[in-house]
């Protein structure tokens, strides 16, 4: 704690029994002291808020590299009601933005959808840098991203989507 020194006629203006026994104890001493102020702890955003607003960002910022880099494997349009395919890639990411490993994390059984995940997030590497905040003890981030195919093989991810349709065309 910072001891922050004050008039000791201001202290003792304020007594003994609303300083309790430290303050008590500071008067007769001739120190006193004044906690510091800080925020109350309903002004901050919790830590976790924090991170995962950064975590959000570096998530777009990564899905947009991967829609950079595979133009003709992505949807422009809404997709469609029933997706022929979600694949989950689950992947790592060094402090640099080398691409570490991926792997197919949750899946339908599509083979080539799952291929064509991987692939296309392959061919955006090296992704952006993360924030440091956002590095592992490793100097690692991982993370997941979905990508949602319609029947032409082509996708969008669920970090960029636009709504799905609600009827079938």
């Amino acid at each position: 704690m910072t001891l922050n020194l004050v008039r000791c006629s201001a202290l003792r203006a304020c007594g003994p029994a609303s300083l309790g026994l430290l303050g008590a104890l500071l008067i007769a001493s001739g120190c006193t002291f004044t906690p510091p102020t800080r925020p109350a702890a309903a002004t901050l955003p919790p830590p976790a808020a924090v991170n995962s607003l950064t975590l959000d960002q570096y998530r777009a910022t990564i899905a947009q590299r991967i829609v950079e880099r595979n133009p003709s494997y992505v949807e422009h349009q809404r997709p469609q009601a029933m997706l022929r395919s979600l694949v989950v890639v689950a992947f790592v990411v060094d402090r640099s933005g080398k691409l570490v490993r991926s792997s197919v994390y949750r899946t339908n059984g599509d083979d080539e959808a799952e291929a064509t995940a991987l692939a296309t997030l392959r061919r955006a590497s090296p992704l952006p840098a993360p924030p440091a905040k956002l590095l592992n003890g490793q100097g690692q981030v991982e993370m997941m991203e979905d990508w949602l195919f319609n029947d032409d093989g082509k996708f969008q991810l669920r970090e960029l989507a636009a709504p799905q349709a609600l009827t079938f065309e």
